[in-house]
């Protein structure tokens, strides 16, 4: 019990940390031992005993995903009065696709720089190629193969039947139904003069903001877990790639990382100093647990409960805005998957041979935008992407699977900053589209920018959280 009560003490943040670079060490010790004593078969049987805890985690947040993304949708549509509605959710779906538009340009642009794969012959591939093939194969099997295939699958996706969407986890069936819904109780309570009427719409409203408190108190228990998932997670990743993963590919991971890095802290404090006028980089200290699970988890998705309570406790944005933003977010806006792609285009471009012309980077671009709306906010969602933007470029499906092959290998890295890039951008994007429609309930608080303290998750004391476990 007094174990428990120490671990509660410590920041979820500080948790979180430590819990990867234990995971990370201890699984790079297991990949050397594999590698250099012959004790593979060993590792991997030690792994199939502990990997059940790491998966366990993404689970528990997946499970609470959907529920979430439809309660907050639907009581933040019903809850903000229609025409401020439309002035958030236009200047929220306008940010997104700006950043995404810049991210990609940005992309193309580092891509070019870089220039990975330049003068490289397929031969040193080979072996890596073999080894990640079948997974690219895997990769591409549902993925659609061309601009209008994608603009069919998204009209498509957003117009379902809600409960086959729920099921299925299709959240842009869940976010379409749900703001739908959502507004169709608004219009409702603003069109109607009859009290009765009227006080039936405001249970509705109040029943989904009383599922979200409910929800929430799921949340703290999984937030809780959260720091022994990550250990058993990159104890995984690390155990099976080893230094091995970042080795071939050291010029794409420094196009993307820096593409990606310069995007977090130099372009989004450039756009916020310029809209909102307020410090970015205390912004961006404020939400840097949502950052952190976001990095870990490779998950828009799976990180959106943390982005939901960080923007409301920390960054005090209004529990409306909030509750619509964010869930749409997790789902459209991809900056990360934006900056990723064109780095393995450029790549196979050079590695093939092909001659890019303007027309086809302004191509690249429109269609990198529009795919990455419908990556879905999962782990290792982009790469069934690289399908729709080698197609583009002129590649046959023999060349576009040996580029995916080697994606595969280095996917779990450039997963982890693409996907902290997207929330990030998300929570960005809310704060700031709060701040100028007056939907900010506070300034941040400094224990929360600067001090590496963050808000109890439980709503209660850590001793409280430790006494109520053991009864």
């Amino acid at each position: 019990m007094n174990l428990l009560k120490a671990y509660l003490r410590v920041s979820l943040v500080t948790r979180i940390v430590v819990g990867f670079l234990l995971g990370a060490g201890i699984g790079g010790i297991l990949w050397y031992l594999s590698v250099t004593h012959g004790m593979k078969e060993d590792v991997q049987q030690a792994m199939r005993y502990c990997s059940p805890f790491g998966s366990v985690f993404i689970s528990m947040l997946k499970m609470i995903v959907v529920p979430i993304v439809f309660f907050s949708l639907v009581g933040g549509s019903a809850a903000l009065p229609l025409q401020k509605l439309g002035r958030a959710g236009g200047k929220v779906i306008g940010w997104y696709f700006a950043t995404m538009t810049f991210a990609a340009v940005l992309g193309i642009t580092l891509a070019r720089w870089v220039n990975p794969g330049s003068g490289s012959s397929l031969e040193g591939w080979k072996d890596l190629v073999k080894q990640f093939g079948a997974q690219a194969q895997s990769a591409g099997a549902g993925a659609p193969k061309s601009l209008v295939d994608i603009l069919e699958k998204l009209l498509l996706d957003f117009f379902q039947n809600p409960f086959a969407a729920l099921s299925q986890g299709n959240f842009l069936g869940i976010i379409a139904f749900a703001i739908l819904f959502g507004i169709s109780i608004r219009l409702v309570i603003e069109s109607t003069n009859d009290p009765k009427v009227h006080a039936k719409m405001q249970m509705v409203v109040e029943f989904f903001d009383a599922c979200m408190l409910a929800i929430n108190k799921i949340i703290d228990f999984v937030m809780n877990y959260s720091p022994i998932g990550v250990f058993f997670l990159s104890m995984g990743i690390f155990s099976v790639y080893g230094p091995v993963i970042i080795g071939p590919y050291v010029t794409v991971l420094f196009g993307v990382a820096a593409g990606i890095l310069g995007l977090i802290f130099i372009a989004y404090p450039i756009l916020i100093a310029l809209v909102v006028r307020k410090n970015p980089y205390k912004i961006i200290m404020a939400i840097r647990e949502a950052m952190l699970m976001a990095f870990v988890t490779r998950s828009s998705a799976a990180t959106l409960p943390v982005s939901i309570r960080v923007s409301e406790d920390n960054l005090k944005v209004n529990r409306e805005l909030a509750s619509f933003s964010l869930p749409l977010g997790a789902t459209i806006n991809m900056d990360g998957v934006c900056i990723h792609l064109p780095m393995f285009a450029i790549l196979a471009a050079n590695m093939f041979g092909i001659q890019l012309s303007f027309g086809d980077m302004a191509l690249m671009t429109v269609t990198t935008v529009l795919a990455a709306v419908g990556t879905g906010g999962v782990p290792g969602g982009s790469l069934m992407l690289l399908f729709i933007i080698l197609g583009t470029i002129g590649l046959d499906p023999s060349q576009i699977a040996v580029i995916v092959a080697l994606a595969v290998g280095i996917n779990p890295i450039l997963d982890m900053f693409e996907t902290m890039c997207n929330v990030t951008g998300d929570i960005l994007c809310t704060y700031s589209v709060a701040t100028l429609e007056d939907l900010v309930d506070g300034e941040i608080d400094d224990k929360y920018a600067g001090s590496g303290v963050v808000p109890a998750y439980s709503g209660a004391t850590p001793e409280a959280v430790a006494d109520a476990a053991s009864k």
